[in-house]
């Protein structure tokens, strides 16, 4: 009896038939919070916590093949962006063009910044697009834009196709005005480290440009004399762009002006000097884990790790906490957005639908007025920043807002009682073999206050803050099943009070981000490869209050993005599979609301529908009471839809 042997390539199509046919028991609703990524198990290869973590894409997807005469968009379902105001001027500023090729290691591509002559400061908007398009094979990679040292975008990228991709990141980077308007020395840097060679063959061609629209909505020098006995803010107090920013980042930037944090014991700082007249300070944070730590919510603990003798580094558990520190004090801190970079879990779920926050990662700010009492004294004072349990490597810098006092040279301040808060941590961990259950809860509260005299008055801000965070990551089935599930927490509240204790402004941040994922891996019996199946449930959801002067407003953002599919891998590699993702957009605040959901499969977008609603005020209020912090920019950019601001 003669065997025909079948040709591989027929062998991995059966299997993956088979594979489609299993995939379709999957369950359309998607389980409640999990998370990340299961690692590649191969017959006799490594163990879970030893595979692979990141693919790269190696087949046609017919997504992408309905799209082969013009390079596919990919998309990110934000908040627009609003029009102009009527009859301003608007200019656009190309500033960068570069291919990133071999680029790893490398120093950051530059280009000259100068503000626009034709659309001269103040200017009611400022956006920036980073654009991008490249064809070919090609990992995700993290990038990023600052203008002398200070950052104004992170993002990653999206893994290409062969018939080529393009994308745009626009961000209101309308908060750097200071910056953008006289810049120390009018350098805008990009880093975007990239490797190539005959099998990832991948160019990155970016183009970065800046566009300004005149007419402010508001007087930017709202700062005016108060008395104690009738104190008043500006209406603009928690919306208006600084009057200065200082980076806190590398000092020459030779390999990007991020930090590079190695472990929890790695702290890293800047030394500066805040003018004497600040009357207000925040700090902005930009970070990213990578490495080791790029999906530090599915890590195990070392303990699983030792006892069954892996050689991963990708361990230390499952919980990161961002700590910021004035003097080596402690200043604040969050646990921040998990987001998933585009070659992570299963890439089929990102085309052409970017995860959440992936190419806008969000930043987050720490209110330091409550430290101007240490700050103000024209000496050199460190700000630092470290994270809690992490691992190799975080990407990390910051930008400090500090808005200038116009009638005062010199103001007074001072720190109220001061106590570290203490984070409580409980971890329970049960293991047998290569299955195991591992818990994390942990949780933080801090209060500070301080005081400070300007022209406004003698005003005292309270900042408190609570942070909680879950974490649940599960090996079963000898470890061929993971299921992670996170889950946190965060609210901050800064009020703002007169020298009788009267409350005058107050800003309240409320953010929470379940994330839920499973991942089941098979080995396919043919040449190492293995069928990975699954779903994923991601949300962000920020509400936010503000009260100041007689504006009263509150605003709410809800992300949600859902996932399902399965794929064939082999190594790094996905060869086949199918993928079906859903995003749903929804913002209100007291005059807008805005809906769009997006549904695809296999690369494919099968609708994209929009919905806008527009209540006027009855009388027409100023435009900076149109402006909540941490939902919408639609006037001066304290915050994206991406960010959680107030953190």
């Amino acid at each position: 009896m003669v065997t025909e042997k079948i040709p591989k390539e027929i062998q991995i199509q059966q299997l993956a038939n088979t594979v489609k046919q299993r995939a379709s028991a999957l369950p359309t609703k998607m389980p409640a919070p999990l998370l990340l990524l299961l690692p590649l198990l191969q017959l006799l290869g490594p163990a879970p916590a030893e595979a692979t973590n990141r693919y790269a894409i190696r087949y046609t997807r017919p997504g992408a093949l309905a799209n082969a005469a013009s390079a596919q968009e990919y998309l990110d379902p934000t908040y627009p962006l609003p029009p102009p105001p009527p009859m301003a001027l608007t200019c656009t500023l190309p500033v960068l063009s570069y291919s990133f090729a071999n680029t790893y290691g490398a120093a950051p591509a530059t280009a000259a910044y100068a503000p626009p002559l034709g659309c001269p400061a103040p200017w009611s908007q400022v956006v920036l697009s980073f654009s991008v398009e490249i064809s070919g094979d090609q990992y995700d990679r993290v990038a990023a834009v600052w203008l002398d040292g200070a950052e104004l975008l992170r993002t990653t990228t999206a893994e290409p196709t062969p018939e080529g991709i393009r994308w745009t990141v626009r961000k209101d980077v309308t908060r750097y005005s200071a910056l953008l308007r006289s810049p120390p020395a009018g350098v805008l840097s990009v880093m975007l480290e990239n490797l190539v060679n005959d099998v990832f063959t991948g160019l990155y061609n970016v183009t970065v440009s800046l566009e300004f629209h005149g007419t402010p909505p508001y007087p930017l020098s709202e700062v005016t004399s108060s008395s104690s006995d009738k104190p008043k803010l500006p209406e603009s107090y928690f919306q208006a762009p600084a009057d200065l920013i200082l980076p806190i980042s590398e000092a020459t930037g030779d390999s990007g002006y991020w930090f590079r944090i190695q472990n929890s014991s790695d702290s890293r700082s800047r030394l500066l000097t805040v003018p004497a007249s600040t009357y207000r300070a925040v700090l902005e944070v930009f970070v990213s884990p990578h490495s080791n730590d790029k999906f530090w919510y599915s890590n195990p603990p070392d303990l699983y790790i030792q006892t069954n003798n892996l050689t991963t580094g990708r361990g230390n558990a499952a919980y990161r906490e961002v700590v910021v520190s004035v003097d080596r004090r402690f200043a604040g801190s969050f646990v921040p957005f998990p987001v998933i970079y585009t070659g992570g879990i299963n890439p089929l779920y990102w085309q052409p639908v970017s995860a959440l926050g992936a190419f806008d990662l969000p930043t987050y700010d720490i209110e330091l007025t409550p430290f101007l009492g240490l700050l103000v004294d024209s000496k050199t004072h460190e700000i630092g920043i470290s994270v809690v349990d992490g691992i190799a490597e975080w990407l990390v810098d910051a930008n400090l807002h500090l808005w200038l006092d116009p009638s005062w040279l010199d103001v007074e301040a001072s720190l109220g009682p001061y106590q570290t808060p203490r984070l409580s941590i409980s971890r329970r961990y049960t293991t047998q073999a290569l299955n195991g259950s591992f818990s994390i809860k942990a949780k933080r509260k801090s209060f500070f206050s301080g005081w400070v005299k300007s022209s406004l008055g003698n005003l005292t801000t309270e900042v408190e803050t609570e942070v909680e965070a879950k974490s649940l990551v599960e090996f079963t089935n000898d470890g061929t099943n993971k299921t992670v599930q996170l889950k946190v927490e965060h609210e901050t509240e800064v009020v703002v009070r007169s020298e009788k204790r009267k409350e005058i402004g107050k800003l309240k941040t409320e953010a929470e981000y379940p994330l839920s994922f499973y991942l089941d891996t098979e080995d396919a019996g043919e040449d190492g490869m293995s069928i990975m199946k699954g779903s994923l449930s991601h949300t962000l959801d920020i509400q936010t209050k503000v009260e100041c002067g007689s504006f009263e407003g509150e605003a709410r953002l809800v992300d949600e993005q859902t996932a399902a599919g399965w794929m064939l891998v082999k190594d790094h590699d996905v060869i086949n599979g199918s993928a079906t993702t859903s995003q749903r957009y929804r913002y209100s605040d007291d005059q807008w609301e805005y809906q769009r959901s997006i549904d695809a499969a296999d690369g494919a977008v099968l609708s994209d529908n929009v919905s806008e609603k527009y209540s006027p005020p009855d009388d027409l209020q100023p435009a900076a009471s149109t402006c909540l912090l941490g939902i919408a920019k639609r006037c001066d950019g304290t915050a994206s839809a991406a960010d959680i601001a107030a953190m």
